[in-house]
C-alpha cells in the first residue's frame, strides 16, 4: 500500500538497514532503534502478513498472534495494496519465520 507521506524520509534510517550483513546487527539496531511495544508490534504485524499470505483466516489469526481485527485488516490491505513490501520480503526469505 502506498502511503502518503507528508514529510520527506530522512532515508539514513534505511540506509542503516540495508547495509546490515546479519539478523543479529538488526535486531541490535531496532533493540536502539524501537521502543518493546513499537519492536512487537512491528514483529506481530509481520506475523500477521505471513499468516494471511498462507490463506489463514481473521479468527485463527487473533487467536494465534493477539492481533487486533483492525490490525488484521490493516495487514491485508497492505498485502492487497501496491507497495510490494511485505511480498518482496517474503520472497526473499522463502516467507519463513527465523528464530
Amino acid at each position: 500500500m502506498n502511503k502518503k507521506i507528508n514529510k520527506p524520509r530522512h532515508m539514513g534510517v534505511y540506509e542503516a538497514i540495508t547495509s546490515l550483513n546479519t539478523v543479529e546487527e538488526c535486531i541490535a539496531l531496532f533493540d536502539d532503534l524501537l521502543s518493546v511495544a513499537e519492536l512487537r508490534a512491528m514483529e506481530q504485524r509481520y506475523q500477521v502478513a505471513q499468516m494471511l499470505d498462507e490463506g489463514m483466516v481473521y479468527s485463527a489469526i487473533l487467536e494465534k498472534t493477539g492481533a487486533s481485527s483492525a490490525t488484521i485488516s490493516r495487514v491485508n490491505r497492505s498485502l492487497q495494496g501496491s507497495g510490494g513490501g511485505y511480498r518482496t520480503a517474503f520472497a526473499r526469505t522463502g516467507g519463513e519465520e527465523k528464530a
